[in-house]
This record gives C-alpha cells, structure tokens and sequence, in this order.
C-alpha cells in the first residue's frame, strides 16, 4: 500500500487526472470536491501524507482550508501542495504564509507533480 494523497479540487477532471498519474507512481488516492469536504476528510484519515489542492473551489476555497487545517497543532506539519491556475503573486505568497508547501501550475506536467508528491512525502 502507498502514501495517501487527498486531492481537492472541484473539478471531477482534475481529480481523475491526478489520481490516475499518482496511482500509476504508487500512490493511493482519496477525493474531496471542495476544502470543506477536505477538512472533513483530513480528520478522517489521519494517514494522510500530503494534501493536493486547487484554491477556487465552492463553500470553501484552498486558502480557507489550509488556514484550518494548520490550525491543529496534529496537522501543523500536515504538507499542503497547491495545483491550480491562479497565477497572483499575492494570492501565492498568502498561500504560503499560511502553510502551503508549493504549488503546480494547471495544466500540470506529470513528472513535475509526481517528482514534488515524492520529495514533500519523503
């Protein structure tokens, strides 16, 4: 059995094309269409070895999620990937001052998203 990834993204796409590059690297896959629904999966799934997440999603958006999430002192270190396409530097910059680990652009490279799983999964 792989490292757990949680993908969220509203987009059912995005979700499948992800999944299937990690399943192919051996990594083992859950889904969340929203942050809300992530959180909610996050404190599910303590397993969980990296979150993968867009920023504009409905009812909660990345930044709102990984503010919560990096809150529990449990998932403080908790490593939180951003694939999305907004490319503002300030968007990015609040990202990471709240926790995020990085970010991909969409559309993604493969080897790129696989090679950034691996090393913030260690």
């Amino acid at each position: 059995m792989g490292k757990l990834i949680l993908v969220v993204d509203d987009s059912v796409t995005v979700r499948q094309q992800v999944g299937f590059a990690l399943n192919q690297a051996g990594f083992d896959i859950i889904e969340a269409c929203d942050g809300q629904e992530g959180v909610s999966v996050i404190m599910e799934h303590p397993e969980i070895a990296l979150v993968l997440l867009d920023i504009h999603m409905p009812r909660m958006d990345g930044l709102e999620m990984i503010d919560r999430v990096k809150q529990s002192a449990k998932n403080s270190r908790l490593p939180m990937l951003i694939l999305t396409t907004e490319d503002s530097p300030a968007t990015l910059k609040k990202a990471k001052t709240l926790g995020a680990s990085g970010w991909i652009a969409k559309p993604f490279n493969v080897e790129k998203l696989i090679s950034a799983v691996n090393w913030l999964t260690g």
